[in-house]
């Protein structure tokens, strides 16, 4: 039997490895910490279309080809582990002023001309959608097909099935992947993929996020994702069984993971901006991770060797990208190319070095669109 080990325990890194399990290898997942990194700080919407933006062709197009299997990806898992994964059926954006009212119909003509559904409400269709949203709510932008998966719930739901399907933990770190004598390597370490292959541009960009629990009497969560941008701040409200997750910021702050007074203010302020009756929510959680960035929001998914394989720098997009990820590093495994994760093909960016010589990991600014930890 052929063997495979997979370095990165998060989402992508385990759903390839049971996927490659049921596909006939002999996998083994290396992670000194299984699914505690940027995997467990995420808020877990799936809005490819909401993040549409005119320039951003690429993005849109992985994103939106990834959010199509989504269903099917879902269902398989639930099939196996008995664990439905989905909160949330549909995303609502929301602007509260003239300027970002502008931009969700900028956004509903750039999706729309790419064939991709999106509704834009006025004043009165937002607060019929969502009566507990602020008055101040001017407009929205409704798509019915992009849901939201519980992080946490698929993390748990992802290592039920690698152990059914035999897939080999070892809780330790990997240092050198020349070390691992296995037939294949999937390099799927997030934003330190770069440290086990020098060059690769990836980057890690720091993202804080909340978990609030629903009191007794306070009014329900929303029934749907809600995103805007308040003060040019992005913020997402993703709704739980037992509350809502608020996230996130995003700012340059390498591997540091430590909570600030100002990332859990401003998310509080710009979240009750669009939620009024947050401030009757419980705050249990506050935390952070690093998003593995790269410079034009696409993945890292492709050879960089004869036995490795990476995959990694999936952004703000890590829950989205799961499914469709999957199916190209297995095309990979096959010594086959998926068309529809082309783009992302790591050679893009200038020649990759091999691990024992050195580079730089680099990373630019993204579009003007609501975003957050995935």
């Amino acid at each position: 039997m052929r063997t495979l080990a997979v370095v990165g325990g998060g989402v992508i890194g385990s759903a390839v490895a049971w996927s490659a399990a049921a596909a006939g290898w002999e996998v083994t997942i290396f992670d000194p910490a299984p699914g505690s990194g940027a995997s467990w700080v995420a808020g877990g919407m799936l809005a490819p279309l909401s993040e549409g933006w005119p320039g951003e062709q690429a993005p849109l197009e992985f994103g939106a080809a990834s959010l199509e299997r989504w269903p099917e990806f879902g269902a398989r898992l639930a099939a196996v582990t008995g664990v439905p994964v989905f909160v949330a059926d549909e995303t609502l954006t929301v602007a509260l002023d003239a300027a970002d009212a502008a931009d969700l119909r900028t956004i509903a003509d750039f999706v729309g001309s790419y064939g991709h559904r999106l509704e834009l409400l006025d004043r009165a269709g937002v607060r019929a959608a969502e009566p507990g949203l602020a008055r101040t709510a001017r407009a929205g932008l409704l798509a019915p097909t992009e849901p939201a998966v519980d992080n946490r719930i698929l993390v748990d739901a992802l290592r039920q099935g690698c152990e059914q399907s035999g897939v080999h933990m070892r809780v330790e770190a990997v240092d050198n992947l020349a070390d691992l004598e296995f037939d294949r390597i999937v390099l799927a370490t997030g934003a330190a993929a770069a440290r086990l292959w020098p060059g690769l541009a990836v980057h890690p960009l720091k993202g804080e996020i909340l978990r609030l629990r629903h009191r007794p009497g306070a009014p329900p969560p929303p029934h749907r994702v809600i995103r805007a941008r308040v003060h040019g701040r992005p913020i997402y409200l993703v709704p739980r069984a037992d509350g809502i997750v608020v996230g996130a910021t995003q700012y340059e702050a390498g591997f540091d993971t430590a909570v600030t007074v100002a990332g859990v203010r401003d998310l509080i302020a710009d979240a009750e901006a669009v939620l009024p009756a947050l401030g009757e929510y419980e705050l249990t959680e506050a935390s952070a991770g690093s998003r593995p960035a790269t410079p034009d929001n696409l993945p890292l998914i492709g050879r960089l060797s004869e036995r490795v394989v990476v995959a990694a720098g999936h952004g703000r997009n890590g829950i989205l990208g799961v499914p469709l990820t999957v199916d190209a590093v297995l095309a990979l495994l096959a010594d086959d190319v998926l068309p529809e994760a082309k783009a992302a093909d790591p050679q893009r960016f200038s020649a990759q070095t091999s691990p024992l010589v050195s580079g730089a990991a680099f990373f630019t600014g993204a579009a003007p669109s609501a975003g957050g930890n995935r």
